[in-house]
């Protein structure tokens, strides 16, 4: 096969032009060759050179002048070579050994050959030549046309050798099968679940990037299954793989948690491609395997898992490496939160629970409405439609509260640094107290978000408390 017409980029004859003057081989390789027969986009190009690919980078580089930035890896043997939107990466023909303990391998100079053997996946084995004689011949030593046609994810060689020498390869073919809706070959996978342990040579940083590519995929739900299922997710997320099963006792179960998270991820999946939005999906109810109880009276229960899930969140976060601040923040917020909505659709709605919903969630309280939304996975077409149609009045209430009240994101309109003033007090848990009295009568309608019946509150409650006002307001 030839894909000449395919390789349009202009870059690609400025590199061969260079590479057969110097008497170079030179080919494209590995992702971008997947994707130009899927028709998939693809920006990022690995070039792969039969001896200095720093030395190939430098000379296109200069060929290509103005607006071209070059990056050198000496420590890798690579170069990167910018132009617009075009990322392509340069490397020298390689053979790799590895040693048990690491994911680094001993690098020595190779043929083509050689590369293609290190290759992860056939998939990711495809060639093509850059070279005037050949250029766009398509070089597949393992069969990787056909593993695209059929939809199948196998390795090159040996499994069990390719996921014992880079344990990362695991993930790997679990996110390419996620992101493409393939599938992965049965020994290729038999051998993912033999090789399993290996995967804690690998660090938490490389673990959570291939999490994340497999979080933003259409359907993120294939790869927690199939992480599940070849026993990584207990040994990376053990808080998800605990949500899996169905416990029976006196006749009565209760539905699977990880099956139902993995819906409620893929409901917000087909709404928003927000990162840390999917991940509050999946952790909604990391609380529930702690919180579980059987009740012969009423059967299981899970009676606050969504507040002894954000409990968990940073020990989860910081062990993950997942960012400690505004996402984490978030995302506590959203489990902290995310079955408020739902008591309210289901109880008559005060003004002061829809204050509260609007003060506590401020600006994500869309993002909240989202999540509550995709976690009705009933079977019952007629309960989801009347939760549904519920989360409606709830959506209108609070907009009426908002409008009439201005209490999202609100700050009381007397501070801790006038009430220190007015009363003479220092910092103490008093000014705490009146502070939260304040904003706690505003939230159930007591008073209104005014300066003069806030303060005239505050009067009457720190005469309660034998306080009274040394300044005038």
């Amino acid at each position: 096969m030839n894909l000449k017409e395919q390789l349009d980029q202009p870059i690609f004859s400025v590199i061969s032009r260079i590479a057969d003057r110097d008497g170079l081989e030179c080919y494209v390789i590995g992702g971008y060759v997947r994707d130009l027969l899927l028709h998939r986009p693809s920006k990022d190009i690995d070039v792969v050179v039969v001896g200095s690919g720093i030395d190939l980078a430098r000379k296109v580089a200069e060929q290509l002048g103005r607006g071209t930035h070059l990056s050198v890896f000496r420590n890798f043997g690579t170069a990167q070579v910018k132009n617009r939107s075009l990322e392509v990466e340069f490397v020298g023909a390689r053979r790799e050994s590895y040693s048990r303990d690491s994911r680094k391998p001993v690098v020595e100079d190779g043929s083509l050959q050689d590369d293609q053997n290190r290759r992860d996946f056939t998939i990711n084995a495809l060639a093509l030549s850059l070279n005037a004689h050949n250029y766009g011949d398509l070089l597949d030593p393992f069969g990787g046309l056909q593993d695209l046609s059929i939809r199948i994810i196998r390795t090159p060689l040996d499994p069990d050798v390719t996921f014992s020498d880079d344990p990362l390869r695991m993930m790997r073919a679990i996110r390419f099968a996620t992101q493409l809706g393939f599938f992965i070959e049965q020994q290729t996978f038999d051998a993912i679940r033999r090789n399993a342990d290996r995967i804690q040579i690998i660090s938490k940083e490389r673990i959570l990037d291939e999490l994340n590519k497999i979080m933003m995929a259409d359907k993120p739900s294939v790869g927690f299954l199939l992480l599940e299922e070849s026993g990584l997710l207990s040994l990376i997320m053990p808080e998800i793989h605990a949500l899996a099963g169905v416990e029976t006792r006196e006749g009565k179960g209760h539905k699977d948690n990880f099956r139902h998270t993995l819906t409620v991820l893929d409901n917000v999946a087909a709404k928003s491609d927000d990162l840390w939005l999917r991940w509050a999906a999946l952790f909604h109810d990391v609380g529930k395997p702690a919180s579980k109880r059987f009740e012969p009276q009423i059967g299981w229960t899970f009676h606050n898992h969504n507040y002894l899930g954000e409990r968990m969140l940073p020990g989860i976060f910081r062990r993950m490496k997942l960012p400690m601040g505004e996402p984490l923040k978030f995302v506590k917020k959203m489990v902290s939160l995310h079955m408020r909505p739902i008591v309210l659709s289901e109880d008559e709605i005060s003004d002061s629970a829809l204050r509260r919903l609007l003060f506590e969630a401020g600006d994500d309280l869309e993002r909240l409405m989202l999540l509550c939304e995709a976690d009705i996975t009933s079977k019952n077409a007629e309960r989801v439609r009347r939760y549904l149609a519920n989360f409606e009045i709830v959506r209108r209430k609070l907009k009426e509260i908002e409008e009439k009240d201005r209490i999202r994101n609100f700050q009381p309109p007397i501070t801790g640094s006038d009430i220190m003033r007015i009363y003479n007090l220092p910092p103490c848990a008093t000014v705490g107290v009146l502070k939260e009295a304040i904003k706690n009568a505003i939230l159930d309608g007591v008073i209104s978000n005014d300066y003069d019946e806030a303060y005239a509150f505050m009067l009457q409650k720190a005469e309660q408390l034998g306080l009274h006002p040394s300044v005038n307001p």
